[in-house]
């Protein structure tokens, strides 16, 4: 096992003489005898201890790089001694990523995992390998070139030493085969129906109802498994705000936090949250996102593109739902005020260069990202965090085995809003067992090498133009499906069956209601629409008099696509105004709803079955 290495410990114990469990750790270490287990244990029990409130006081004001390095090697102290003690009957996460056609966002996820491996030592090592994780790729990629670089990915992180199982078409087929025919057509709601000829993009929530059934199989195989859902746009670090703006770190330990969590309390389905960019669709960003750049465009204008930036202020720091446009609806307050743009170039620029890269990130806006409003991550200790649930946010959340009979609901139908809709039905059915904990990951919508998303479902592009009709209309259903869930839990839904009859008839009420909410908002937009291009194409204005003609090209590209979208003619509210479609949705959601009951029954028998085989 080689020497302890007490130098981290000795420079947080005088760093932080506040903390004096520190020092008392350290005169365990520095005295230890690696041959006695009573030894050792004294001196885990007192590292342990200290964590907390080193934490808290590392958080008091924001971390620099080597006081983050410092509290990594403390857990490197801490694992060694557990390794040395040899009876870790600690978790083992097992990290499922659904991805479809995104191998450059798989590689930067995977790269964060092992980050967060070799920077923390959770579990420690064996043979190579990392003992207590084993990640698994679930592959709904329809080009065989994401196809090919998703299992080279796969191999490259195996042979860093992170145990990774690709589940790909042929993988997910064979498991679904493992069900007779019977079983597969009474789960047609669940896993969906796809013929092997077509068996890609299927769907996120399709797809991680059979990474499920893979889970289950891996239930029987490991020690204490934890089942771990995140996205591929998603990486294993914060964003905090230093003096040189917005930084991201690999300051939270969280295979260890989990583990503690799922260890002293009763907790069966952990839900954490995101940083960085929002985990909305634009469909419900626009409104809020059009007038930030309204009032950012308007303080531009009047000032002296040549002189210095000014736009350098303190970032405002967005709350969980700031960048929603109808945050009231989940009992937010909206943001009274709008958000200035934040100035993130470095070195001598002035009002001009700003411009043009503020300009050059409008169009990610249809890309998921909010360059007016992301959140950063603000610390909590660990279990004061830990709160009652009501929304699963299906990029960050966490189980045990036996909650895998809570799988997505309603797959089928490719709604969005499908993790707050099944959040509702674990909050009304298990209760304080549905938590929610401050364990929040980076979420990054766009990859630098692109300056856009890879694949996302709903999203059509054709050249400058972006079209997001598909992806409003699952939001539009996919919200009409999570408020109905929740007038449905009133009433006992889903341990108590709801009669079709009043299923319907709250669908056709919960939809009124977000018809009328939507029309509201879709008129605001419209007139913002008509601030914006009046106020960009003002003559008046020094920007139409630069040489710099990327800037409002970008700005006439922006507003191209945000009227497209979201003004008078878009599609998606067309969409949602059409009376046969409506009713057509309408009566998808009821048959959904309507059956929930015997997918359960169905599910949990196939569950039980390919457990015996």
């Amino acid at each position: 096992m080689g020497e302890l290495d007490l130098s981290a410990l000795r420079t947080l114990s005088v760093q932080f003489e506040s903390v004096t469990v520190l020092s008392h750790a350290l005169a365990l270490a520095e005295s230890i005898k690696l041959t006695q287990t009573e030894s050792i244990s004294a001196t885990i029990e007192a590292l342990s201890s200290s964590l907390e409130p080193l934490e808290a006081a590392i958080w008091d004001t924001t971390p620099n790089d080597t006081l983050i390095a410092s509290y990594h090697k403390l857990f490197q102290l801490l694992e060694q001694l557990i390794a040395i003690r040899g009876d870790d009957h600690r978790h083992h996460f097992v990290i499922t990523i659904p991805v479809a056609d995104r191998p450059q966002h798989l590689r930067n996820c995977l790269g964060s995992i092992h980050a967060l491996c070799s920077l923390y030592h959770y579990g420690g090592k064996h043979e190579g390998h990392y003992n207590k994780l084993t990640v698994v790729i679930a592959d709904d990629s329809r080009e065989q070139d994401s196809i090919d670089e998703h299992q080279k990915i796969a191999e490259q992180y195996n042979q860093l030493g992170i145990t990774t199982i690709y589940f790909g078409q042929t993988e997910q087929q064979s498991t679904l085969a493992n069900m007779s025919e019977h079983e597969r057509v009474a789960l047609i709601n669940v896993v969906g129906a796809n013929t092997p000829d077509a068996f890609f993009h299927k769907g996120a929530s399709i797809t991680r109802n059979i990474a499920y059934l893979k889970l289950n199989e891996l239930a029987l195989q490991l020690e204490k498994p934890l089942f771990y859902f995140i996205d591929s746009d998603q990486e294993f670090k914060v964003t905090v705000e230093q003096a040189e703006g917005e930084r991201p770190l690999y300051a939270i330990n969280y295979l260890y936090q989990l583990d503690r969590i799922f260890s002293e309390t009763d907790a069966t389905i952990l839900t954490g949250k995101v940083v960085g960019d929002p985990p909305v669709s634009p469909s419900v960003m626009a409104g809020n996102f059009l007038e930030d750049l309204i009032a950012s465009l308007h303080q531009l204008s009047i000032r002296n593109p040549s002189d210095s930036c000014t736009f350098h202020d303190e970032l405002q720091r967005a709350d969980d739902a700031a960048y929603h446009d109808m945050a009231d609806l989940f009992g937010f307050k909206p943001a009274a005020d709008s958000y200035r743009y934040y100035c993130t170039l470095k070195g001598e620029h002035d009002h001009s260069d700003c411009l043009n890269d503020f300009s050059d990130k409008l169009n990610r806006f249809f890309d998921g990202e909010h360059p007016t409003r992301k959140s950063l991550y603000e610390f909590e200790p660990l279990f004061e965090s830990i709160k009652p649930a009501r929304t699963i946010y299906t990029g960050n959340y966490i189980f045990k085995p036996q909650a895998l009979e809570w799988f997505i609901p309603f797959a089928t139908l490719k709604l969005r809003m499908a993790g707050p809709t099944l959040g509702r039905m674990l909050k009304a059915s298990i209760d304080t067992q549905f938590v929610s904990a401050n364990l929040p990951m980076l979420h990054k919508r766009t990859v630098d090498e692109l300056g856009e998303s890879e694949f996302r479902p709903g999203i059509d592009r054709n050249d400058q133009r972006v079209d997001l009709s598909a992806e409003f209309e699952r939001q539009f259903f996919g919200d009409v499906m999570l408020f109905t869930m929740e007038a449905l839990c009133k009433q006992g839904f889903p341990d108590t069956p709801v009669l079709p009859k009043i299923i319907g008839e709250q669908i056709e009420q919960t939809g009124a209601h977000m018809q009328s909410l939507y029309t509201t908002k879709h008129q605001q937009i419209i007139h913002r629409i008509e601030q914006l291009k009046a106020l960009t194409h003002d003559p008046a204005h020094w920007w139409n008099d630069q040489p710099n003609t990327a800037t409002l090209s970008n700005m006439t590209r922006f507003i191209d696509n945000i009227d497209h979208n979201f003004g008078t003619n878009a599609e998606g509210y067309r969409l949602i105004n059409d009376t046969r479609h409506l009713h057509q949705r309408y009566k998808e959601i009821q048959i959904a709803l309507s059956g929930y009951e015997w997918d359960r029954i169905s599910w949990r028998s196939a569950l039980e079955g390919l457990a015996s085989t």
